[in-house]
């Protein structure tokens, strides 16, 4: 489909159209038209992410000065979701408009995800890969095996070793470059081993030329990421975040550090070896120690020792402050050996506050007053930590970074700690609370400000959009990222069938409430409840049932009083049962099998917990999800003192009251867990809400608006039986004959309705081409 939206000739894949996402539409061009930025909910199952993509490449293909569009993902699979779409969308612009339209699109991940050299790509953790791979690709690991082959007296075998991919696309210089197309990884993975050239290098040398470029939060959120793979994008690009709902957490994440006890050991082991690598080189190449003291004294930014475009980056500045680049580095720690000491002295004073028996929490003001009286260790010495461990690990020219993690964490924290002043809090606790009798202490630097992390992402582009499924209630978004959209929109789902069906148990049979509240939990009786729910639903609702629990431990607890009392056995009569674990190798293989038992008509029920892996990133669609069960309300852990903190910080900040945003974090979750279950207008689910507290407006009110819309009066406050009659005249109703014709004009636009649109708003038809 190709119509004129608002003087935008925009080009759609398929043949239909929905009316939200035609509203989706004008209000992304609205907000790129005013270069602002924006909020918007828009219903899972409705095409969310082909509409962005549409619309964001129509207008850059009408407005040049327009310029990349960077598709912000958590996962990977989420990644190729957006790259196949693209893929689909690009084949269908070239068809009406010819190579004209051609457009550069890639996905960028870690090294794990893109090496194809067989040795490092077999590394398991994705640490060990990054520390592999510059061990082969660092600059001075080049330059020594160029001089050994230089020497005729040397055997070439003797020669450092070194990456042939690298090698040969850096031999092509500038000619290195991919033709135009979408690229998901594997594409990126075959073109290099096609072309013998490095994929992850080659991707992020394109980044430049392309004009989509999908790739994670991370590297545009984690200033260590962004600093290095991010820096070089221009203001005209437009950012979009889909699955923003917990971008909030992610932020505070990017900015935030755990010290162990055995942390603070590798450190120690870090130190003695970064000791003996520079008498080492005292001893036998003293003009490089030399060299870098005078770099340092002339400041860091002047002298270029922090190329963060390197591909030898060894790791990354914690801080989005650019005030430490245009500082000289303080004398006190220029020299490497008086480095070393100070780090010597920093660690000691951290093991020293480690072995405190009672918890403590602090300010970093009052944190760095007491670092300077017990240690002698100034403030503004700490923020410089970071550039002085990458200017001395590059001068030692040590490339094995995954032994040196330790002391690199320890200077994250030192400049994070060194640098901000407010939104941060330091905790530590000398041992878990659920096993007090055994010391673990975790001195913990916390972010409490999300604002923080991504405000250089909302002062450097001009549109940056926040945009899920799950955003309700949307103004608070910008209240807790800080910044003011010029469009803010929650979408309705336009429907012809009730397609949804919501619905709240507050109450078994026997009429006792029902909720996973602290003093209810454990009652036999709604345990029992919760039961009978699962084993009636089964009965009636065929194929796959999802129930999420707020908890594991809280799932193994349920689970394992269902078996007790022949729970399990009356739902295995009719369903088989699969549980998620915390073992990510076991949730996948119980869901292959899950899957499978809804294909061959057995039918299945998957028991899973709420902000674990199923929620965030599984789709439940057709017969493998019927039914999804929310028991309870999931919140988090209240004890939890940073999440006190932050609340405390919120209140003072914000004017948040902390019971309204506890509130919301539970709804948003408990909503991104039931929209699971509905993947398009021709699929049909039930949403069970078990709790009684889900009956109060306070938390109702708070789930998003196309789920409200269909939450009617006759399905709150339901006994289980109640909920069972819904249930059934629900699922007779679905299985009617679906008449799609009937949908045409209401929930479905096609290409004449969608021109009549933009007549009656005074527009002609579109202009291709």
């Amino acid at each position: 489909m190709i119509f004129n939206l608002e003087g935008l000739t925009v080009y759609f894949p398929y043949e239909y159209l929905y009316p939200e996402q035609y509203r989706y539409m004008l209000e992304l061009k609205r907000a790129l038209d005013a270069k602002g930025h924006g909020c918007l909910e828009m219903p899972t199952g409705t095409g969310k992410t082909i509409t962005c993509l549409s619309l964001i490449t129509s207008y850059q293909l009408q407005n040049p000065e327009c310029g990349k569009l960077i598709y912000c993902t958590r996962t990977v699979p989420e990644m190729e979701k957006v790259l196949a779409e693209l893929r689909n969308l690009q084949a269908y612009r070239e068809k009406h408009v010819g190579k004209a339209s051609q457009i550069m699109a890639l996905g960028l991940s870690s090294r794990k995800n893109m090496c194809i050299h067989p040795k490092v790509a077999d590394e398991g953790s994705r640490e060990s890969v990054d520390a592999r791979c510059r061990r082969l690709t660092a600059s001075w690991v080049r330059d020594k095996h160029m001089a050994a082959l230089a020497n005729e007296e040397e055997a070439p075998e003797n020669a450092p070793e070194l990456c042939e991919f690298f090698e040969d696309y850096e031999k092509e210089g500038p000619n290195a470059i991919l033709p135009p197309g979408v690229y998901t990884l594997a594409d990126l993975r075959d073109f290099g081993r096609k072309k013998g050239w490095c994929p992850y290098f080659l991707a992020r040398h394109m980044i430049t030329y392309a004009n989509v470029v999908v790739y994670n939060y991370q590297y545009l959120l984690d200033p260590k990421v962004a600093n290095m793979v991010s820096r070089e994008l221009e203001r005209e690009c437009v950012v979009v975040f889909d699955e923003a709902h917990n971008i909030d957490n992610v932020c505070i994440e990017a900015l935030s550090v755990n010290l162990r006890q055995q942390t603070l050991d590798g450190a120690s082991r870090n130190i003695a070896q970064l000791t003996q690598r520079i008498e080492h080189v005292k001893a036998h190449d003293e003009r490089r120690l030399r060299e870098e003291y005078t770099r340092l004294v002339n400041g860091l930014a002047q002298q270029g020792v922090l190329d963060r475009a390197r591909s030898d980056q060894l790791i990354a500045n914690p801080v989005i402050s650019e005030d430490i680049l245009r500082e000289a580095v303080p004398g006190n720690i220029r020299r490497a050996e008086h480095f070393i000491a100070f780090l010597r002295r920093f660690v000691e004073y951290l093991k020293q506050r480690m072995r405190g028996g009672s918890v403590e929490q602090e300010t970093p003001i009052a944190f760095l007053a007491h670092l300077q009286q017990t240690a002698a260790i100034d403030g503004k010495t700490l923020k410089f930590c970071y550039d002085r461990i990458t200017s001395l690990l590059k001068t030692l020219e040590v490339v094995d970074t995954d032994d040196f993690s330790a002391i690199s964490l320890i200077c994250d924290f030192a400049t994070l700690v060194g640098t901000y002043e407010k939104g941060f809090a330091l905790i530590l606790e000398p041992y878990d609370e659920r096993y007090p009798n055994i010391p673990d202490p975790v001195f913990q630097l916390t972010c409490l400000d999300a604002s923080y992390a991504i405000a250089p992402v909302f002062d450097k582009f001009n549109s940056v959009f926040i945009t899920s499924g799950t955003l309700s209630p949307i103004n608070l978004y910008p209240q807790l990222l800080g910044f003011k959209p010029v469009c803010s929109a929650a979408l309705d789902m336009t429907l012809t069938r009730e397609c949804l069906c919501p619905m709240v148990i507050t109450r078994g049979a026997d009429q006792q409430m029902v909720s996973t509240k602290f003093d209810m939990r454990d009652d036999p009786g709604v345990i029992q409840n919760y039961g009978r729910v699962l084993i009636d639903l089964c009965s009636c609702v065929p194929d796959g049932i999802v129930a999420f629990f707020v908890s594991y431990s809280y799932m193994e607890q349920i689970v394992s009083k269902w078996h007790e009392t022949g729970v399990l056995q009356q739902v295995m009569r009719r369903k088989l049962v699969f549980l998620e674990t915390q073992d990510v190798v076991e949730t996948s293989l119980a869901l292959d099998n899950y899957r499978r038992a809804c294909n061959c008509g057995r039918g299945a029920v998957f028991l899973s917990v709420a902000r674990g892996k199923i929620a965030e990133g599984i789709d439940f669609d057709r017969h493998y999800g019927r039914a999804v069960i929310m028991y309870g309300v999931p919140y988090q852990y209240t004890l939890s003192r940073i999440l006190r903190a932050r609340l405390e910080y919120l209140r003072e900040t914000f004017q948040i009251k902390e019971a309204d945003f506890l509130s919301f974090d539970a709804v948003r979750q408990a909503a991104q867990c039931v929209g699971r279950v509905i993947r398009s207008k021709a699929d049909y689910g039930l949403m069970v809400f078990c709790d009684k507290r889900y009956n109060s407006h306070d938390k109702r009110g708070k789930l998003p608006k196309w789920i409200t819309s269909h939450l009617h009066e006759q399905q709150l406050n339901l006994s289980t039986d109640m909920a069972v009659a819904i249930a059934r005249q629900f699922m007779r109703d679905m299985a009617q004959p679906y008449d799609r014709a009937g949908q045409m004009g209401k929930s479905l636009l096609d290409q004449n309705s969608v021109n009549a649109m933009a007549a009656a708003a005074g527009f002609g038809p579109p202009t291709i081409g």
